[in-house]
């Protein structure tokens, strides 16, 4: 049996590859690896961007396990305009996994890349493994495995946010922020 964390990132100054976490995101972060800390994860894959590694930097130290990056974890572009209607457009992916906006990358996508990541690490004889990504991404990998998880699941996710997929049958929400 395979238990995967999946954690969203804490909270950052943006949402451009390189924002770092703030100062309330790097207490997160703190927070979020003693909340970890005696999970058994052996280890950890992260989005490359900046606020995905601070996010579990703390974890990593504590556990001295190493993290990997992973660009299939990075976040999906929507589409590489500036979309003044972005949130109907965005719940309306969520609707239509094919939808594609020009320049962004569908759900289908999106889906595709981080479920070869979960696939992997559940066929690479880990026992417990995170991973740490972004909200977007992250929606579309529980829709997979929690009924009903779609575009309010996304809204309603916080930062930071864990969940555990159980050996691929089922996802459990671990963490909200709003209640730690």
């Amino acid at each position: 049996m395979t238990k995967i964390y999946i954690i969203r990132h804490c909270a950052a100054t943006g949402q451009e590859p390189d924002a770092e976490l703030t100062e309330t995101g790097m207490a997160q972060a703190v927070e979020l690896g003693g909340f970890l800390s005696e999970t058994g994860i052996e280890r950890i894959v992260s989005s490359p961007y900046a606020r995905a590694v601070q996010s579990i930097g703390p974890l990593a130290e504590a556990l001295a396990v190493e993290i990997e990056t992973d660009e299939r974890l990075k976040e999906r572009v929507l589409s590489s305009g500036n979309l003044p209607d972005w949130f109907e457009l965005l719940k309306s992916t969520f609707d239509d996994h094919d939808l594609t906006l020009e320049g962004g990358e569908s759900s289908r996508l999106a889906l595709s890349r981080i479920s070869q990541v979960v696939g992997e690490l559940e066929n690479s004889g880990c026992q417990t493994a995170a991973i740490v990504t972004h909200g977007n991404i992250m929606a579309l990998l529980l829709s997979r495995y929690m009924e009903g998880f779609g575009f309010e699941g996304w809204r309603a996710l916080s930062n930071p946010d864990v969940f555990v997929l159980n050996d691929g049958v089922d996802g459990k929400r671990l963490w909200h922020e709003e209640t730690q």
